[in-house]
């Protein structure tokens, strides 16, 4: 068994290389050739903590695994990224373990992947200004995965604390861009591209805010009653998910589906645009990614990690 522990993560995977692996998942997922299993999340009834389990199987790479892991609130008073996850991969061919790889930062570089990817294959052409709602430990991920897909010339942002807006602030100078915090309804107005990524159980972004030709990702909820934006604005939207099962039951659209303003058969995966089979952006339209994470993101990117760590010469290999 090969293990890549957690230390070592950034030293072998880039951003380029999780946008690629993320991207070529979705696009397996919709022909057909990976498919996730039923997603288990609870509350533990301890550390007001969420645990889980995500898992799939990709007939194309052959990655067979789970991610098991969650949402601990109290964990940066401690020194900790309040998402605590590992990766399993299995043998596809025999069913034994294949690798043990830590997977916080691969929770976050695969989720700041997937937004890339639909920012790629949705933005309005000529997007300027990047929006930002939440800035807790995913959002500087999610800033510079859209840069480096997106031309942005500034970037503005909104955070429940505003006390807290230094993340985003330091990020965009990182990047080179001008950064503005700014109200809801502005951020609504004048960006052409938003992420959202808080974690909330009720809507901030709401449909009076946003105007014009806009794309708008939604990172933050993979759980049932959480809620980013109004479900207004998601049906007035053109939908898209990276899996239609868990958009309806634990996504952003759960809400819209609820009270029925919105059906299944409006959602579109993303992969059947990048693989050219449904059509992404035709116009002006408000589109809408509900980024949900599914399991095969994380195999997706755990895969590649192993391959990295081989290539490299630093994998750890223990009998097990």
């Amino acid at each position: 068994m090969i293990i890549v522990p957690e230390k070592d993560i950034a030293g072998l995977i880039d951003r380029a290389e999780s946008f690629d692996a993320v991207e070529a998942v979705f696009a397996a997922m919709a022909a057909g050739d990976a498919y996730n299993f039923p997603v288990i999340r609870e509350a533990i009834g301890h550390a007001d903590a969420l645990y889980g389990f995500k898992s799939g199987f990709d007939r194309k790479s052959l990655a067979l695994g789970l991610k098991s892991g969650g949402y601990w609130p109290g964990n940066e008073a401690r020194g900790l990224t309040n998402h605590q996850s590992t990766v399993v991969l299995f043998d596809a061919d025999t069913g034994r373990v294949r690798a043990l790889v830590g997977g916080n930062l691969l929770t976050a570089l695969r989720t700041a992947a997937a937004s890339a990817v639909s920012i790629k294959y949705l933005a309005p052409r000529g997007a300027r200004v990047l929006g930002m709602i939440g800035a807790g430990h995913q959002s500087a991920f999610q800033m510079r995965a859209a840069a480096d897909v997106g031309d942005f010339e500034r970037v503005i942002g909104w955070n429940h604390n505003p006390e807290r807006i230094g993340r985003l602030e330091e990020t965009a100078a990182e990047i080179g861009l001008p950064f503005e915090q700014v109200p809801l309804e502005r951020l609504g107005e004048e960006a052409d591209v938003i992420i959202s990524i808080a974690s909330a159980f009720a809507p901030l972004l709401m449909d009076a805010h946003v105007k014009g030709p806009t794309h708008i990702a939604c990172m933050g909820t993979d759980t049932s009653g959480k809620q980013e934006v109004e479900a207004a604005l998601v049906a007035r939207a053109r939908l898209f998910t990276d899996e239609i099962a868990q958009s309806i039951s634990i996504g952003e659209c759960q809400h819209a589906i609820a009270e029925g303003l919105v059906s299944e058969s409006d959602i579109t995966e993303i992969g059947a645009v990048i693989n050219g089979t449904r059509p992404g952006r035709t116009g002006d339209e408000i589109t809408l990614f509900d980024g949900t994470g599914v399991g095969l993101q994380d195999l997706a990117v755990a895969s590649r990690v192993v391959e990295l760590a081989q290539a490299k010469g630093v994998a750890m290999e223990v009998d097990f």
